[in-house]
């Protein structure tokens, strides 16, 4: 069985989905809790997966983006009136409700690119072997209620 290591990082964000029958179709926000679980079968020389600090410098800066921001359906009427309005504070999904199913997949997928990139950078502060996978991506949006996004 392979070792795991789970890094939770909070977010306070916003979304509407224009696709909602009820009330969720209005701006409404969340304290989100991001949750990366990564695994290796072995771990490294300082008895690591990998160091925790390695998601935050890979993951940090850019989850930051969503921090009191306002996910958007592009198809949504009034998405050009908020973007122009708040600019990057506003992030648009491309013809699809901001779920928290599409979050942890938009998380996982740049999550994904971005430990291969630092795996490979000669400038990486904290070692990150090949082996050392990223398992899955759980976006809570209540203390009840979240999706996971994994290969």
């Amino acid at each position: 069985m392979p070792y795991r290591i789970c890094k939770s990082i909070e977010v306070e964000n916003g979304h509407m989905l224009s696709k909602h029958p009820d009330k969720c179709q209005f701006p409404h926000g969340h304290t989100r809790k991001v949750e990366i679980v990564m695994e290796s079968s072995e771990l490294d020389e300082n008895q690591m997966v990998c160091d925790f600090k390695v998601i935050k410098e890979v993951l940090g800066e850019w989850l930051d983006r969503f921090d009191h921001a306002l996910c958007m359906n592009t198809d949504d009427p009034a998405y050009g009136e908020f973007k122009a309005r708040f600019g990057d504070r506003v992030i648009g999904f491309e013809h699809q409700d901001p779920t928290t199913e599409l979050m942890a997949r938009t998380i996982f997928d740049y999550t994904s690119a971005a430990l291969a990139e630092y795996a490979g950078s000669p400038h990486a502060r904290y070692p990150l072997r090949p082996e050392v996978r990223l398992l899955s991506v759980r976006v809570w949006e209540t203390s009840s209620s979240g999706a996971e996004y994994s290969i």
